[in-house]
């Protein structure tokens, strides 16, 4: 629910609740939001209200503190601020994240997240963004985190530097976004001009065309998209469903977030493809590989674009 923080276009709020019913409906009960994210929680709350009860829905919030003091008082206000917001009692789980590790103060911030986990206010804990080592801090913290939420992609693999080998170790899922690019390993962009500056109409798009930009140049971009089509026709599906099974399928990774333009446009008929076929095998993951190793390998461990 990044998209409706704006940057993705006008959300009718109203229309955006009766979407995630028809999302939740379709199985996509899972809803990744922020204390950030514009009204992201309030809209969940909203919708929570006319879909009450349900187990099939789940609100997966961030605690995002701006840097500063970190005391028990400014924490709680803050996950007293998201329940209130959400309408419930205990939040499923809370991302935390961290915008200077210079400053570790984000060791108070875990503590205290820990008492009101205890108090029942927060059902799980996990992080959003971290990288390994201050990820193994937080643990060492005595604190149980069931996730990570990073950026995972075809091309943006600088989880599979040290965070897999430590999540497999430690019990730690991923929650993967980014895996289709904002929208460019799509059908869309197969064939396609680069875009200008001004055809990046969103914030996903901005920021993603960056990411490929990191990794190559529009003609690799392209002959990546050309071995991901064929693959799609292969299992009769499309490029974005072959890039989110290629991440899904990995160690390590509980789910991958898509981001949902609610009121603007939805793709849940495409999405339920995902699955519709038993897996990518290893010829395809090869020709995926022999295309992703000729571009440049993305800088630095997990997050570290935040900081």
């Amino acid at each position: 629910m990044w998209q409706v923080a704006g940057g993705h276009g006008k959300i009718d709020i109203k229309k955006a609740v009766d979407e995630m019913k028809v999302y939740t409906e379709a199985g996509f009960g899972t809803f990744d939001l922020a204390d950030i994210y514009g009204p992201a929680e309030v809209i969940f709350g909203m919708f929570l209200k006319e879909y009450p009860g349900n187990k099939r829905v789940q609100g997966l919030t961030k605690f995002v503190p701006r840097p500063g003091p970190m005391t028990r008082a400014i924490v709680e206000a803050s996950i007293d601020r998201s329940r209130k917001n959400m309408g419930v009692q205990t939040l499923d789980l809370v991302q935390f994240h961290w915008w200077d590790y210079e400053d570790e103060r984000y060791l108070d911030a875990a503590k205290y997240l820990i008492e009101l986990q205890q108090e029942g206010k927060i059902l799980e804990l996990a992080l959003t963004n971290f990288d390994t080592h201050h990820m193994k801090r937080i643990a060492d913290s005595s604190c149980r985190l069931v996730s990570n939420q990073v950026a995972y992609s075809i091309i943006d693999r600088r989880p599979e530097k040290k965070m897999v080998y430590w999540c497999l170790e430690n019990n730690v899922k991923i929650l993967a976004y980014g895996s289709l690019l904002g929208g460019f390993l799509s059908d869309k962009y197969f064939g396609k001009p680069e875009p200008t500056r001004r055809e990046l109409t969103t914030s996903s798009l901005v920021k993603y065309k960056y990411t490929i930009d990191q990794w190559g140049d529009w003609n690799l971009f392209q002959e990546l998209l050309l071995v991901l089509k064929r693959i799609a026709e292969k299992y009769a599906v499309s490029i974005s469903n072959i890039a989110v099974r290629y991440i899904a399928d990995k160690p390590t990774v509980a789910a991958v977030i898509i981001g949902a333009r609610l009121s603007i446009a939805e793709h849940i008929a495409e999405n339920l493809r995902t699955f519709s076929f038993p897996g990518i095998d290893d010829e395809d993951k090869s020709l995926i590989h022999h295309i992703v190793r000729r571009g440049r390998e993305l800088p630095g461990d997990c997050g570290d674009e935040y900081r």
